[in-house]
């Protein structure tokens, strides 16, 4: 993801814990949250996320379809299938940043 961020036009900042996130949050406008991540509870992150006024995008396995739906509750603005990102993960990334009107960091 971070590879596809960068083809973007992103300069992402990689986190593996909620308080690495929380420090993060201060400087960005977006985030990326990986849903299936084991270092941290991805619907959580959405909600520390949110609750900082940062926009959201999850990603996450395909056929979870509660997990994707807790996201969606707590706040990402899309969750997309990793699938998706690793076909076409620089375009459609680019495309959530135009529309959320910022950068990646």
């Amino acid at each position: 993801m971070a590879g596809a961020a960068r083809t973007a036009g992103a300069d992402p900042v990689l986190v593996r814990s909620l308080d690495r996130f929380e420090d993060a949050l201060a400087s960005t406008r977006l985030a990326i949250i990986d849903l299936t991540a084991r270092a941290y509870d991805g619907v959580d992150a959405i909600v520390q996320a949110r609750g900082s006024g940062v926009r959201c995008l999850a990603v996450g396995q395909h056929d979870d379809l509660d997990l994707r739906k807790r996201a969606l509750a707590a706040g990402a603005d899309r969750v997309y299938a990793y699938r998706l990102l690793f076909q076409d993960g620089s375009g459609t990334l680019s495309r959530w940043m135009s529309r959320t009107g910022g950068d990646v960091s």
